[in-house]
């Protein structure tokens, strides 16, 4: 596995700012549920910024760190279903649980591939959402234009999800190291693209 480096560290630090950032700020005239939900997302993110940090990539390799890391991109496409599709937000949030508990359940009970394809299915829906609506919104003319950068943040978020799901599963198209280089960048881009594109919705 690769050593974190420097750059590795600033990157990450920038991207717990970010998120720092967004939850002190947060986003006016919400609903509580969205509220909570972009809430917890960027607050995982920060969290899950300084654990790479301070512990290095190893810490990818922690069954609870892949648990928790699944909130990210459950938490904030339940936020957007929230705000923009309001009549879906039940049975979407009963996905996010269930599909939760299935991660959790998979990982600690049943860990391989079965583990696997469960994060691969809760993220990969999860990351669809994320990066289909906002795009489409913006197309519709529903949100500003600027919201089109939230779906880039999804896109980013389910090709990082992806790689690090593959890498798990031994079938990636990359090299470990070469992932591991990428994530911090990845992170950083999309966090960016979300703080950008929720504040111009």
């Amino acid at each position: 596995m690769r050593e974190i480096s420097l750059l590795d560290r600033i990157l990450l630090l920038v991207t717990g700012l970010l998120s720092a950032y967004q939850i002190a700020v947060g986003i006016e005239g919400l609903g509580s549920l969205a509220v909570t939900c972009y809430t917890i997302a960027f607050g995982v993110l920060l969290v899950a910024g300084l654990i790479l940090i301070i512990l290095g990539f190893e810490a990818l390799e922690s069954p609870l760190v892949v648990v928790v890391a699944a909130l990210i991109p459950l938490s904030l496409s339940l936020g957007l279903i929230s705000q923009y599709i309001p009549t879906y937000q039940v049975s979407y949030m009963v996905f996010a649980v269930l599909g939760f508990l299935a991660i959790v359940v998979t990982r600690y009970l049943t860990p391989g591939k079965t583990a696997t394809i469960a994060l691969a299915l809760v993220h990969g829906t999860a990351g669809l959402v994320i990066f289909a609506l906002p795009i489409v919104l913006s197309l519709q003319g529903k949100t500003r234009p600027g919201f089109f950068l939230v779906g880039i943040g999804g896109g980013l978020i389910g090709i990082g999800g992806l790689l690090l799901t593959f890498l798990r599963a031994g079938r990636t198209i990359l090299s470990a190291r070469m992932i591991y280089t990428l994530l911090p960048i990845l992170l950083l881009m999309m966090t960016a693209a979300f703080v950008v594109g929720l504040a111009i919705a």
